[in-house]
């Protein structure tokens, strides 16, 4: 359940070292020129007294403006797919395919600041947070009237992006370490579309104008 939080919530970047102060000055010099990103993550969820609840691994995609792809490994095997219109969650041990219209809060997660700086402004209060863990933090809280989380701070080196913690209304956290950036990579366009495939149970409709293509290990 936790996982959905990536719906408020989509070259190598260990090649790139810059003289950026502030989290903020990093952010902007590793976002500047950027349309998509591909990398590493290893997700953890932990409750508000502290618990450990679970931790998966798996792989990301972003594409602007509203473009994303989560794809976990264990676990449950898991895709996420936000293909512009729609967010298809493919459930592949259920064989289960949940679909929604991608609306403009899911279309706004926290990480794709990372290729639309101008949301960052716009849609959130950002602050600087304590340096910690060798990483300048920003906290972002969100400016809608009923916010879906209480917060989200993003951890940055002179790298870029190496941290993100979402803490939701009642304390729990989930939280991301990246790794093996790439900027701009080759991203074909299959990799943000998603049809299901046959025999594979679906709950919800699609968009009509959605526009969805076979799928591809």
């Amino acid at each position: 359940m936790l996982r959905m939080w990536l719906l408020l919530v989509v070259g190598s970047a260990a090649s790139l070292t810059w003289a950026a102060d502030s989290a903020r000055d990093r952010l902007e010099i590793f976002s500047r020129g950027l349309e998509g990103l591909s990398g590493d993550f290893v997700q953890q969820t932990v409750s508000a007294s502290g618990e450990v609840q679970e931790e998966s691994h798996g792989t990301l995609a972003l594409r602007a403006p509203r473009q994303f792809r989560w794809q976990y490994a264990d676990p449950f095997p898991q895709w996420i797919i936000a293909d512009g219109d729609n967010v298809w969650v493919y459930d592949l041990d259920l064989e289960q395919v949940t679909v929604r219209n991608q609306s403009a809060e899911e279309a706004q997660s926290p990480l794709t600041v990372l290729i639309d700086r101008s949301q960052l402004d716009r849609d959130f209060v950002v602050t600087a947070a304590p340096a910690s863990a060798g990483l300048e933090w920003l906290e972002l809280v969100a400016k809608a009237k009923e916010p879906a989380f209480k917060q989200v701070l993003i951890g940055l080196d002179g790298n870029g992006p190496q941290r993100m913690r979402l803490v939701d209304l009642l304390g729990n956290r989930t939280e991301w370490q990246f790794s093996h950036w790439q900027r701009n990579p080759v991203q074909a366009a299959s990799l943000f579309q998603f049809t299901p495939p046959p025999g594979v149970d679906v709950v919800g409709e699609p968009v009509a104008h959605a526009a969805t293509f076979p799928i591809k290990n």
